[in-house]
């Protein structure tokens, strides 16, 4: 159903008028193809028709308040379609989520869908974060172990994965044990450095306060005081998720990423997080968070081949 709405912006001077629509009218266009609406402006005037006119609306309002300050960037297009698009479906406010202490000051989340995650990781022990690539689930679970420790709320942060697949068979890869894991630890690294800054991460790697370690080097600890995060989780098995979550110390606090849309075990093996949120969902103090491609806060095209790859299965 095509839905036609309109917004007048007869305060905004000049030069925040050309950053918001950009040359030609290109920022609208983008915008436009990000909700798949039509915008058609005579000056300050806008009308907007499609089904999600409403959401580009919005979009257009918080647009507007970017442009009296800086120049608009693709990016900004993209997370003011994704903020709007999600803005009807979450109860949650981008002001009522606390924020996450970083080397980056205060960070929040983009979506509503993002404020609910950190408000989760903040309130619960155990926090699951399901979804597909690019909705942030993975560096605002490491973001949310920076926080802790930061606060001092936990003396250490660990980060686990599962190298190759669910057997972990790295047997046939070249080099020592440190040269075979990393290259599937890397994007933790890259969130870390990226977040704490290279020579704090690497100081508190060498002082044995961040660990960052295959799945299989689990099996056996008990982890207290600590922040865990299991990343890619859908690539474990039953046995190796249930060995996972009973690492789980006093004082420790959980996060469990992954997409069961991309599941690298063999057919005939369930997935551990599949497992996981049959079994566990309704369990006080373990907490299930869904994202949806709605929050993909990658490049616009990601969200569709997300949705084309969804429909398919479907």
């Amino acid at each position: 159903m095509s839905i036609e709405q309109h917004l007048n912006l007869p305060d905004l001077d000049t030069p925040a008028l050309q950053r918001l629509c950009g040359a030609l009218d290109e920022n609208l266009q983008l915008l436009g193809k990000a909700l798949a609406v039509q915008i058609i402006r005579r000056h300050t005037a806008f009308s907007v028709s499609g089904s999600l006119a409403e959401h580009a609306i919005i979009a257009i309002q918080q647009l507007s308040e970017i442009a009296k300050e800086r120049e608009i960037s693709p990016d900004d297009i993209q997370l003011a379609a994704v903020a709007a698009r999600t803005s009807h479906n979450e109860t949650a406010t981008h002001s009522s989520a606390k924020g996450l202490k970083t080397r980056r000051g205060q960070l929040n989340g983009r979506t509503p869908r993002q404020d609910g995650y950190i408000r989760a990781l903040l309130n619960h022990d155990i926090v699951f974060g399901l979804g597909p690539a690019g909705t942030g689930k993975t560096y605002l679970a490491v973001a949310a172990a920076v926080d802790a420790i930061e606060r001092h709320l936990v003396e250490r942060i660990v980060l686990v994965r599962p190298a190759v697949e669910a057997g972990e068979k790295l047997g046939f890869l070249p080099g020592d044990l440190s040269q075979k894991v990393d290259p599937y630890l890397r994007p933790l690294y890259d969130a870390l450095f990226d977040l704490m800054g290279f020579d704090k991460t690497t100081k508190l790697i060498e002082k044995g306060l961040i660990e960052i370690a295959p799945l299989a080097y689990m099996r056996g600890r008990t982890l207290n005081n600590a922040y865990i995060i299991l990343d890619e989780a859908q690539n474990t098995t039953p046995e190796q998720m249930k060995m996972f979550l009973t690492r789980i110390g006093f004082g420790a606090k959980a996060a469990i990423t992954g997409d069961i849309s991309q599941i690298d075990l063999p057919r005939h093996i369930k997935s551990g997080l599949k497992d996981a949120r049959e079994k566990l969902d309704g369990i006080d103090g373990i907490y299930f968070h869904t994202f949806t491609s709605a929050d993909v806060v990658r490049h616009p095209l990601v969200q569709k081949i997300v949705d084309a790859y969804e429909k398919a299965e479907e």
